[in-house]
């Protein structure tokens, strides 16, 4: 028995394909992190100023940024949690933040580099640039410049 695959089939497979593709394509997007530009910043339940009041943050942290709505940012934080934040107190300038209870900073993308410094859990670290091959440059607030693996930073 001989298959027919009449030309109307052939076009909407290849239209699947691509769209398929294209789908895929779209998933690994960059991510837009901020930071919070202000000594402080109220995280909010929704974007207002009368919504509730959930946390306040300091300086420096790192988010996610999700939607912009006027004068709202949505955010996500490191564990995933999502807050409405006030554009203004927000910041493009990139910062990242350590997990570990230590991270070593490096001379070089490279784990046998000489360790520069140590930062604790927490300590902001200004993201310079990625490597793109597993390392992020960043700069400590005393001006001291090295790697850390972004696996190992919050931010990146």
């Amino acid at each position: 028995m001989k298959l027919h695959n009449p030309p109307h089939l052939l076009a909407l497979a290849r239209f699947v394909i691509v769209a398929g593709l294209l789908c895929g394509a779209n998933a690994a997007y960059a991510v837009d992190y901020v930071s919070v530009g202000e000594s402080s910043a109220v995280l909010y339940d929704a974007p207002s100023l009368k919504a509730k009041k959930l946390f306040v943050v300091n300086r420096y942290m790192p988010f996610e940024q999700v939607v912009t709505l006027d004068n709202w940012v949505k955010v996500r934080d490191r564990s995933g949690g999502l807050y409405w934040v006030e554009k203004r107190v927000l910041s493009s300038k990139r910062y990242v933040f350590a997990l570990p209870l230590l991270l070593d900073v490096r001379a070089a993308p490279d784990s046998g580099a000489a360790r520069l410094f140590q930062v604790r859990q927490q300590v902001a670290l200004e993201h310079l640039e990625s490597t793109g091959a597993g390392w992020v440059k960043v700069r400590h607030q005393d001006t001291d410049v090295g790697y850390v693996r972004s696996t190992e930073v919050w931010g990146e």
